[in-house]
């Protein structure tokens, strides 16, 4: 987190080289294990950081109390102490302004939505993630099983609002998705909210079969690598946000030529 990295004292991070499992010492908590996986797999997520609880304990002496379980420095992650969280990219509910209505579903659920970055942060791109808001109560099995009974559902309301926004607004939806495209591929400066918003956008229209050439694990990619940091760590120098956003638009363009639109070949034609 932002805190972790600008806060005094002493702390640290681990990483492994594949980049799933992390973890930080002396953040909120003394200690946060993450892992994480590709797609719906809570399961092994849950099987390995299970592993790395073991290990870890065999070390050190975790706040337990018989009855409320783990003790942790937020009330709602006391208990098993465990946040099962799942990223999901759900443009076309927010497009046809459903999203809030699924928010409040979930909370009633007690089903946390935060933004790309966790607590207090905004929904860039429209991602969002879903995660357990509290775990006092109950088992660890119990609340992996409640977000992946979730999560289907959710995917199914977002191709649901794809679908209907082809058959009732197609041409807004192509010109939305083409627009997007064309600004990403031609913009001398853009910032990283901006690129955000209009990758969403492209990442739907991969989805929908409105760009060809380009493959969403590239968009995935896109996402990443032109976020601040990332960026002035490609180019190996510091950069003020006015030179970021030249790079950034630049290091658009060089990833998203070979990409186009169905029809551009007719339109070069004519």
């Amino acid at each position: 987190s932002r805190e972790h990295a600008e806060s005094d004292g002493a702390r640290s991070v681990a990483i492994d080289r594949q980049e799933k499992f992390s973890l930080m010492i002396n953040e909120e908590d003394h200690l946060r294990i993450q892992v994480m996986h590709s797609g719906l797999a809570l399961d092994t997520a849950w099987q390995r950081i299970n592993e790395i609880d073991d290990m870890v304990e065999e070390k050190m002496t975790f706040a337990f109390h018989p009855r409320l379980g783990y003790l942790t420095a937020c009330p709602t992650n006391v208990g098993t102490g465990m946040r099962v969280s799942v990223m999901l990219h759900l443009p076309a509910l927010v497009i046809t302004r459903q999203i809030e209505k699924v928010f409040r579903s979930l909370q009633k659920i007690s089903l946390a939505v935060r933004g790309l970055y966790g607590e207090g942060s905004q929904a860039m791109g429209d991602f969002y993630q879903i995660s357990n808001q509290i775990t006092l109560g109950r088992s660890e099995q119990e609340l992996i099983e409640q977000v992946n009974d979730v999560v289907p559902v959710l995917i199914d309301y977002e191709r649901k609002a794809r679908q209907f926004l082809i058959r009732e607004s197609e041409k807004d939806l192509h010109d939305r998705v083409s627009r997007a495209f064309g600004i990403l591929c031609t913009a001398q400066t853009i910032s990283s909210e901006e690129t955000m918003h209009l990758l969403s956008s492209v990442r739907m229209g991969i989805n929908l079969g409105l760009i060809e050439n380009l493959e969403i694990p590239m968009v995935n990619q896109l996402f990443i690598h032109t976020q601040p940091a990332h960026l002035q760590k490609l180019r190996g120098s510091e950069l003020d946000t006015a030179n970021r956003n030249i790079e950034r638009a630049h290091y658009l363009k060089n990833h998203l030529r070979k990409a186009r639109e169905p029809g551009d070949d007719d339109v070069e034609k004519n």
